[in-house]
C-alpha cells in the first residue's frame, strides 16, 4: 500500500532475502547440500582435495505479472469509483520494556467523493480526531479539546493530501487507495512482486494473497478474488532496525453510495477554537509523502 507515508518502509536484511519464495529457499538448500559433498573415493585419503562450493544460485528480483495484473485490478476497481467508504483498523507495533512489541491500534471511518472531497474519522486507542476536505479547505479537529486547525488546500484529493504531509505531516496508511491513479502510486519503485497464493480466513471472503517490494518496504497485500477489493495490508521497513510489522484491515467497503453534501463539513469543528496548521514535531528521517501527481506505474519485468 505508497504505500507510507502509507503503511511500507523495508526491514533491515536486504530484500531479496525477506521476499524469496519457496522455490528459492529450496534451491538455497540444494547448494548447501553440493557444498557438502563427499570427497571422491578414487583419490587416496591423505591426498584427496576439497570439492569446490558451488556458487548459490542467484535469485531475480522480478514482477510477475499475475501479481501486477491483481494489483492492477484492485486498482482500477477503486480509480473509477465516484465515491466510496470503507473502515480502516490499523495496528502498529511499538518496542515495550520487556522486549516484545506492543501494539497501538487505530481505526479509521473513510468517506470520500471524487474528485475533492474527503472525511476521514479517527477514534483510536488515542485522542480522537477528525480530517475534512471540501475542496477549498482542510480542517482537522480535535474534539476532546474542541480545537479545529483550517487551512487552505488544493482542489483535488491528491494534492490536498500531499499539501497536508508536507504543512503539518499528516498522512493516512491508505491513502494510496484514495488517489487518482492508484496503481500508479503504489507500484511505483516496485522491484518485486510475486503471487503467493489463496486465502478463505481474511475479511470473511476469498482472497488472493501478493507480495509486493521497493527499495523501502515489503508488502503483503489480500484481495478480494470477488470483489477485487483490498481486505488486509501488511508491511515491513527497511530503515527500521527492530524489523517492527505493521498491518491494515479493511472492512465495510461500499462502492458508489450516495453521499450528503453534509459529510463533508462538521459544525463543531467551524465554531470550535483555532490551532496551528503545523506539524507538532519535525517529520522522522526517511519518511517521504505517498502522493504525488508525478507518479508512473511500474512496468514488468521479463521473467525469461
Amino acid at each position: 500500500m505508497k504505500a507510507v507515508r502509507s503503511i511500507r518502509r523495508t526491514v533491515v536484511a536486504p530484500i531479496a532475502l525477506v521476499t524469496i519464495g519457496a522455490a528459492a529457499w529450496l534451491a538455497l538448500a540444494v547448494s548447501v547440500g553440493a557444498q557438502t559433498a563427499a570427497p571422491s573415493k578414487a583419490a587416496p585419503a591423505k591426498s584427496a582435495k576439497p570439492a569446490k562450493k558451488a556458487a548459490a544460485p542467484e535469485f531475480k528480483l522480478i514482477l510477475e505479472p499475475r501479481a501486477m495484473d491483481l494489483l492492477k485490478t484492485m486498482s482500477a476497481k477503486l480509480a473509477t469509483a465516484k465515491s466510496m467508504s470503507f473502515t480502516a483498523v490499523v495496528g502498529y507495533e511499538y518496542p515495550s520494556k520487556l522486549g516484545p512489541p506492543i501494539v497501538y491500534t487505530i481505526r479509521y471511518d473513510v468517506t470520500m467523493q471524487r474528485p475533492d472531497k474527503l472525511r476521514i474519522l479517527m477514534p483510536g486507542d488515542g485522542p480522537a480526531s477528525e480530517f475534512y476536505y471540501n475542496g477549498k479547505a482542510t480542517i482537522v479537529y480535535a474534539p476532546a479539546e474542541n480545537l479545529a486547525a483550517v487551512a487552505d488546500a488544493p482542489p483535488t484529493i491528491d494534492a490536498a493530501l500531499d499539501a497536508a504531509y508536507k504543512n503539518a505531516a499528516i498522512f493516512f496508511p491508505f491513502e494510496d487507495l484514495l488517489v487518482a491513479d492508484p496503481y500508479a502510486a503504489m507500484t511505483e519503485g516496485a522491484i518485486l512482486a510475486y503471487y503467493i497464493g489463496p486465502s478463505s480466513v481474511v475479511g470473511g471472503v476469498k482472497t488472493d494473497m501478493v507480495a509486493w517490494a521497493n527499495k523501502e518496504v515489503h508488502l503483503q497485500i489480500w484481495i478480494g478474488a470477488d470483489d477485487k477489493l483490498p481486505r488486509r495490508v501488511r508491511a515491513m521497513y527497511s530503515a527500521d532496525p527492530l524489523a517492527l510489522r505493521h498491518q491494515v484491515d479493511f472492512s465495510d467497503w461500499q462502492i458508489d453510495p450516495a453521499v450528503s453534501p453534509d459529510t463533508f463539513v462538521s459544525a463543531k469543528a467551524q465554531t470550535a477554537g483555532r490551532m496551528e496548521f503545523a506539524a507538532p514535531a519535525p517529520p522522522p528521517k526517511g519518511v517521504k509523502p505517498l502522493t504525488t501527481e508525478k507518479s508512473k506505474p511500474a512496468t514488468p519485468a521479463k521473467t525469461n
